[in-house]
């Protein structure tokens, strides 16, 4: 079906992340991916970008793992950037209390997520939704700082077909925070990843992905964020011509090791399923 254009990981939930060339696959994504979070210590909720208005500003944040995680559970510490230009890494015994200050609300830096671990998520009023301006609360999977699925894949296809239908956006691959960026082998600009929901992803020499889901989006794809502006039409073309969905949503079959440029091949397929609320933040 194509080839692996760009893979990431994401250290820190919400926070920007990093592009790397290789990643072991592990049967809960890939190495650490959301290995860390903060923890609001006021309402005791995972820190998540879903609530702008708390926490829009974990985007302008950037973490990197300062070694390459092997998938055998022991995490490498994170590097986290400040907006001021200044680092850290959560070996620094003050970097709850820095982090803090920064965001402007008392947080703890997490590597290992609470027993039932759930965030506030904002869905604002947009044509094609069933979502008007509310304020839900999110269950996460237990023992992880995921949203839903364990690894995000979106094609270039897609990016390019909601930029067709709406050129004044930037639909930028940071928007939608994807682990595997899928250059096709076909040249249809078209949601082309819609189709595939059902079916099994080979990469490379041994991985297998399950492709749960469709991914449906969510505010966070409208946010202010590497240098792209607030833009609330990024979610609309999505709901107008997509049913808010870009992406699919995968679980871990078999694990192994992944790369740029790895190739990928749709080894099974069933019906598309409809998406489920709730993508990676």
């Amino acid at each position: 079906m194509g080839a692996i254009a760009s893979l990431w990981r994401y250290p820190v939930k919400s926070m920007l992340g990093e592009e790397i060339e290789t990643s072991a696959v592990t049967p809960v994504g890939l190495a650490g991916d959301r290995a860390y979070a903060l923890r609001d210590v006021q309402s005791g909720k995972v820190a998540s970008a879903k609530n702008p208005k708390k926490w829009a500003k974990l985007l302008d944040f950037q973490a990197a793992l300062t070694d390459t995680p092997n998938g055998n559970g022991l995490l490498p510490p994170v590097k986290v950037s400040l907006p001021n230009g200044k680092s850290m890494t959560s070996e620094d015994p003050d970097i709850s209390k820095i982090l803090s200050t920064a965001l402007g609300r008392d947080v703890e830096l997490l590597s290992c997520p609470p027993e039932a671990p759930t965030l506030e998520q904002y869905w604002p009023a947009v044509e094609g939704t069933a979502h008007q301006d509310a304020m839900t609360q999110l269950l996460m999977p237990m023992g992880t700082f995921f949203d839903s699925c364990s690894i995000h894949a979106l094609t270039t296809a897609t990016l390019a077909r909601l930029q067709q239908l709406y050129p004044d956006g930037q639909f930028e691959r940071c928007r939608f925070r994807p682990n595997i960026v899928i250059k096709p082998t076909s040249h249809e600009i078209t949601f082309l990843e819609n189709d595939w929901v059902g079916g099994i992803l080979a990469i490379g020499e041994t991985v297998h992905l399950s492709i749960d889901t469709a991914c449906p989006r969510c505010v966070v794809t409208t946010l202010a964020q590497s240098g792209l502006p607030d833009d609330l039409n990024i979610l609309r073309t999505t709901a107008q011509y997509n049913n808010v969905i870009a992406g699919i949503r995968m679980s871990v079959l078999q694990g192994g090791t992944i790369r740029r440029n790895d190739p990928i091949w749709l080894t099974s397929t069933s019906s598309p399923a409809a998406g489920v609320e709730g993508a990676k933040g």
